[in-house]
């Protein structure tokens, strides 16, 4: 089983750790496979604009130096670790309400989507650069300040577009997934050195970029498991 976390984020966004330093703590942690996930922000709310003021959004400006820094780390990754680094974003669509917010990762992404159109141009947009969709802490958590419950309150609209929803994310359980019977996958978050050890998924599959979005999609082989130090 490969053991995996497919939200990341770095400086290049809101966290708190450069690039290459998160490289080196996820391989020396010795996990197989991880997505970079910096936010892109929407610039159509006053959360939004704020974001892109302090710089906590991967924008269309520097969208390509984004992309070639993960690539150039996953090849430095592959090499030193054995350990596949996908690209990816978080949409983040983020408002006043909880009930408006929604964040969607976007894993193997290849060209830039703004945050800023609708949910199903996204969603479509994706599926167009064969990207794999997860609907990110899509119910209550713990830390009610980042309750994101738009595609939860719409999943009946959505669903088909999502090709996963994170059961589980840094330290909350969505057991509404499981009980749904939705595909799922559990991630850490990351943005500090500590939300390294959280839930993550375990992925019975080949080592490559295709294979682990095939296991997503089709959620076969899928495992989740609390890493803890």
């Amino acid at each position: 089983m490969l053991l995996c976390d497919f939200h990341i984020h770095t400086k290049y966004s809101d966290g708190s750790v450069e690039l290459r330093r998160t490289i080196d703590l996820y391989g020396q942690a010795g996990f197989d496979v991880i997505a970079i996930t910096d936010h892109v922000v929407n610039g159509d709310s006053l959360i939004g604009k704020l974001a892109h003021r302090f710089r906590l959004s991967v924008t269309e400006e520097n969208f390509n130096g984004y992309i070639d820094a993960v690539r150039e780390e996953a090849e430095r990754a592959r090499k030193k670790y054995d350990m596949l680094v996908i690209c990816g974003v978080e949409i983040s669509k983020n408002y006043l309400t909880t009930d408006k917010s929604a964040h969607i990762l976007v894993l193997d992404i290849k060209e830039f989507i703004p945050a800023c159109w609708g949910y199903e141009k996204i969603f479509l947009e994706a599926r167009r650069q064969k990207a794999i969709t997860v609907a990110c802490h899509p119910h209550y958590m713990s830390d009610n300040s980042r309750d994101t419950l738009y595609l939860w309150n719409n999943r009946e609209k959505y669903d088909k577009h999502i090709d996963a929803w994170e059961i589980a994310n840094r330290d909350d359980v969505f057991n509404v997934i499981s009980l749904k019977k939705y595909n799922y996958i559990a991630n850490g978050d990351f943005h500090r050195p500590r939300h390294l050890y959280s839930w993550k998924t375990l992925l019975n599959c080949d080592k490559r970029v295709e294979s682990v979005k095939e296991c997503i999609k089709h959620n076969k082989g899928v495992a989740i498991t609390l890493f803890r130090n």
